[in-house]
């Protein structure tokens, strides 16, 4: 049951940037360094809702995650708790042309390089300590979670911003599903190793496969979000398709792509980026304006596909939500 929260940022319908902008290309990493900096803060399935007003539908059996760039269909209600995120959404030109994903590249211009990605026949494992371990073809994982719209914030640690109309599940949906034991304190995401097609992987001073992890409050948190399409069409394969994870009130390095192995597990994580440089690079990476990275301010953001900068709000606006996760720590 999805429960209609207001935001405190709610304004009326989010209206589309008319604007495309490319912006420079820019290597923020050395090789086998660091880019990340963390923000620390303080340390069922196809279903109607009744909550929110919004009928969730699950996804029809045509290899809907197979076919990026294909409208979404049936076309999913946009949740009213996240109609609107109090900024305009982000011009989807701007957006699918300006995309982080290491595994094709350390530079931002990987749209094309990303086709390559096979998505056909995906399938995803859930296993560690769960009642029963399964692999389970992500379009029958599809049909069977709650599949709506939510517009949200996104926040990149190298401090530009967008806005997105994504579609996709909420993550305690497959937590239900998975039906994890009581010992499972994390769920831990890996994503595809295929080094033949995805070049990034063939740099060896990286952690491949990337790996991300939340806490068991973090991934049944309403908020979280695992995403299947975007801008009304099946999730494009630079965006991380066919399944990406998106945590809005963390830096974008958390929202690993491509997920294909999903562990429920009693020890923490060690993140991709963390392994590489955990003085920059922690667990959390909750956004937090107060706390620069090594080399730049973290307190403003520039706003994807416009010369607009706007000051950061701690969590990225989403402390209301996800605050209380993070009471009991320093």
């Amino acid at each position: 049951m999805f429960k209609l929260n207001k935001p405190r940022w709610r304004i009326g319908e989010g209206e589309t940037t008319p604007e495309s902008v490319f912006w420079n290309r820019r290597r923020v990493l050395a090789a086998g360094g660091g880019v990340a900096a963390v923000g620390l803060i303080g340390a069922a399935l196809h279903t109607r809702s009744t909550g929110s007003g919004v009928e969730s539908v699950s996804a029809s059996s045509s290899a809907q995650a197979a076919e990026p760039d294909k409208p979404f269909t049936p076309k999913p209600p946009r949740n009213p708790a996240y109609a609107d995120a109090g900024r305009p959404i982000t011009d989807e030109q701007a957006n699918s042309t300006y995309n982080n994903f290491y595994e094709f590249g350390s530079h931002k211009n990987i749209f094309a390089a990303a086709q390559a990605l096979p998505t056909q026949g995906w399938k995803v494992k859930i296993d560690g300590l769960v009642e029963k371990e399964i692999e389970i073809d992500i379009d029958a994982l599809i049909a069977k979670m709650p599949i709506e719209e939510r517009v949200y914030r996104h926040r990149c640690v190298e401090a530009w911003s967008m806005t997105v109309p994504w579609i996709g599940f909420p993550l305690k949906a497959l937590v239900a599903m998975a039906a994890p034991l009581s010992g499972a304190k994390y769920v831990r995401f890996k994503t595809f190793l295929n080094a033949e097609i995805a070049r990034g992987q063939r740099q060896h001073w990286y952690p491949w496969p990337y790996t991300e992890g939340l806490t068991m409050a973090e991934a049944t948190n309403d908020l979280t979000l695992m995403v299947v399409g975007a801008y009304g069409k099946i999730l494009p394969k630079q965006f991380g398709a066919p399944m990406r994870l998106h945590t809005p009130w963390k830096y974008g390095f958390k929202s690993i792509k491509s997920i294909d192995h999903i562990t429920f597990t009693d020890q923490r994580p060690v993140s991709f980026w963390e392994e590489l440089t955990p003085r920059e690079y922690g667990f959390w990476a909750n956004v937090n304006p107060a706390v620069p990275h090594p080399r730049w301010s973290q307190a403003s953001e520039r706003v994807l596909g416009t010369d607009e900068r706007i000051p950061t709000e701690i969590y990225n606006g989403y402390a209301p939500e996800v605050a209380g996760l993070y009471a009991s720590l320093e």
